[in-house]
C-alpha cells in the first residue's frame, strides 16, 4: 500500500511517498517557483524513485487548506485528478495541523502560521495531549496583533513556520521556530477517506477579487 502526500498550501513544497507507515521518499523544498511548475515533476521523480507506477497507489492525501490560493487550487487540483482517475482513497489536512505535527511531541502550546498580507495571517493553535495533536483554537484568519493578544497569557507558546522571519517585531516576546513543512507527517492526522467530488480547499478568507466585488455590490445597495 502505496500513500502520495502533497501540501502546497504555501511557499515551501512538501511531498512525501510512503508505504504503509514507512517512509519511502520525502522532498521539502522553499524554492521561490510556482507549484504548478514543480508539483508533477516531483511527485515522477518519486515514484521513480520508489521504482513503482502511479497504478501502485491506493492513497492521495492533501494539505487542504489554509493558506495560498494558487498553492492550493494546485495542490488540490493533483490531488483530485490523481485520486478520481486511479481510485484512490483521498484524505485532507489542515495545512497549520500539518505544520504544527513537524514538531513530533512538545510541552508547549504550537501556534503555526502563515502570512495572509497586510499584517493578518492563517493561524490556529495546537497541543500535544495523550500522544494525539489537538486544536485549542480554530484556524482562522486573523490580524496578528489579535492573535499575539489572545495566546500571550497562555504561557509557553512557541509559533512555528517559515512565515515567523517576517514577523519578527511583532513576535519579539516569544519563542519562534522557522520550520518548513514535512508532508509526510500528514499521514497520521489524515482523518476519514473524502468525497472526491466535494472536497475542496479551504481557504477561511474570500480572494481579493471576490471581496472586491463584494464590497462593489454593498456600494451599490448603500
Amino acid at each position: 500500500m502505496y500513500s502520495l502526500l502533497i501540501d502546497s498550501s504555501n511557499q515551501p513544497l512538501a511531498v512525501a511517498l510512503m508505504k504503509e507507515d514507512q517512509v519511502v521518499a520525502t522532498y521539502t523544498s522553499a524554492v521561490k517557483q510556482n507549484h504548478s511548475v514543480q508539483l508533477m515533476p516531483q511527485i515522477v521523480t518519486l515514484l521513480e524513485t520508489a521504482g513503482i507506477t502511479p497504478q501502485d497507489l491506493t492513497d492521495i492525501v492533501v494539505a487542504q487548506g489554509p493558506g495560498s490560493y494558487t498553492g492550493l487550487r494546485i495542490g488540490v487540483t493533483i490531488a483530485k485528478t490523481l485520486a478520481y482517475t486511479l481510485n484512490l482513497n483521498l484524505y485532507g489536512v489542515s495545512s497549520l495541523k500539518a505544520l504544527a505535527a513537524t514538531l513530533p511531541y512538545s510541552e508547549r502550546l504550537i501556534v503555526p502560521i502563515m502570512n495572509a498580507r497586510r499584517e493578518h495571517v492563517y493561524a490556529g493553535a495546537y497541543r500535544w495531549q495523550d500522544g494525539q495533536l489537538q486544536n485549542v483554537i480554530d484556524d482562522q484568519y486573523m490580524a496578528l496583533a489579535d492573535l499575539v493578544a489572545r495566546v500571550k497569557e497562555e504561557g509557553d507558546v512557541l509559533f512555528v513556520g517559515e512565515d515567523v522571519r517576517q514577523f519578527e517585531t511583532q513576535l519579539q516576546d516569544f519563542d519562534v521556530l522557522p520550520l518548513l513543512p514535512r508532508a509526510e507527517v500528514m499521514w497520521q492526522h489524515k482523518g476519514e477517506s473524502q468525497n472526491i467530488h466535494r472536497f475542496c480547499p479551504q481557504y477561511l478568507k474570500l480572494s481579493e477579487a471576490e471581496q472586491n466585488w463584494l464590497n462593489q455590490q454593498n456600494s451599490k445597495t448603500n
